[in-house]
């Protein structure tokens, strides 16, 4: 693929509800992480330019860089200073598009600071694969095979992921966003009530997408379905929870899991439990310290996946099993498994309250669940 860069000053990019200008990545030193994030959600460049007061550039920022921090035990509150790349590639604005190219090859960058004479930022070199999302072979693989009991009466005859939420089925926001970010295929595990997936979807043609289903004739688990794929991936695949609503890029999850060499790659989320009491640490008798309601911190498992062909080997056709077991017999094996640390809004729609969230939060007029 040839790549196309934006000469600087640049055009108006597509991000987020509409064009969004380079300037949507400029950020001060003093921001914190949440600033950053919000950042690269609104430009949707996938790089926060971090400048001083006057406009000159202090250093880059990536959403691999906040990510990273965060894993080493940065909160959204901590300022960016330990993180901030200082040394960036940046190239002056008379520097032509040919050139320009070449320097984004050479150093496999996405995107380039326009740094004037004075140090003083004057544009952002972008790849066109940020306007025009690449097409991506991969297979999305969505488990909807479960009963959804936790959800009862609403799953007595609609299957869990078919429940409306704003107008259409969770599963079908799942399948448009990441048609949106160039998935075309997909499969779906269905078992409970998996009739009513597959009338309601059919073959993916009326959508612009091809869409197989793999059958549970007993439910496997979290991962067993995946044991059904035929003919195995020759790519790695994504692999979701029907349940789960969530901003995540998938692709960018992929290329995450690519970079990084995974085996397998969990996208997780930064839970914070705060305790509602002073807790007391003692030697003996002997107070040693007291804590005024501490918080908790830790990362739990959204429910989205990327797999490397090879994981697939160590699940036996049709056995049952769920996910954490399958990252534990790669870990087993020494087979690398690396986590996705999320910031996206994410919804696991596990009980009635969270149904209710859910639809509060995508206000559209529901429509009747599917007829059984």
């Amino acid at each position: 693929m040839s790549p196309v860069v934006r000469a600087s000053p640049p055009a108006p990019v597509s991000g987020g509800d509409g064009p969004v200008h380079w300037t949507a990545a400029l950020v001060p030193t003093r921001c914190t992480v949440a600033d950053v994030f919000r950042s690269l959600d609104r430009s949707g460049m996938q790089i926060a330019l971090v400048v001083g007061d006057g406009g000159e550039l202090i250093g880059t920022l990536t959403d691999g860089d906040v990510r990273r921090g965060l894993l080493r035990g940065l909160g959204m509150d901590s300022p960016i200073g330990e993180i901030v790349h200082r040394t960036p590639i940046v190239v002056p604005p008379e520097l032509g598009r040919e050139a320009v190219m070449q320097v984004m090859r050479a150093n496999r960058r996405h995107q380039l600071p326009v740094v004037d004479e004075n140090g003083l930022v004057v544009g952002l070199h972008l790849w066109d694969e940020l306007v025009q999302p690449a097409q991506r072979p991969n297979t999305l693989l969505v488990m909807a095979g479960g009963k959804g009991l936790r959800l009862r009466p609403h799953t007595e005859s609609c299957p869990k992921p078919m429940l409306p939420i704003g107008g259409k089925p969770m599963l079908e926001h799942i399948i448009e966003r990441a048609k949106d970010q160039g998935f075309s295929h997909f499969v779906i595990a269905v078992h409970y009530l998996g009739h009513m997936i597959e009338e309601h979807f059919g073959d993916g043609g009326s959508r612009q997408v091809r869409i197989d289903y793999v059958r549970e004739d007993r439910p496997l688990g979290t991962a067993g379905a995946i044991s059904l794929l035929e003919p195995r991936p020759a790519a790695p695949i994504v692999v979701t929870n029907g349940d789960v609503l969530t901003d995540i890029h998938y692709g960018e999850l992929l290329d995450f899991h690519v970079r990084h060499g995974a085996a397998a790659t969990m996208a997780v989320r930064l839970h914070e439990w705060q305790h509602p009491f002073g807790v007391v640490r003692t030697s003996g008798v002997d107070i040693v310290g007291i804590e005024e309601k501490p918080v908790a911190r830790s990362h739990i498992n959204a429910g989205i996946y990327v797999l490397e062909p090879a994981a697939l080997e160590l699940l036996g056709a049709g056995e049952r099993c769920d996910m954490p077991t399958l990252f534990a017999r790669l870990q087993e094996r020494q087979r690398r498994t690396i986590a996705y640390p999320m910031h996206e809004p994410w919804l696991d729609v596990g009980h009635a309250d969270d149904l209710e969230r859910a639809r509060t939060d995508h206000p559209n007029p529901p429509v009747d669940p599917p007829t059984p």
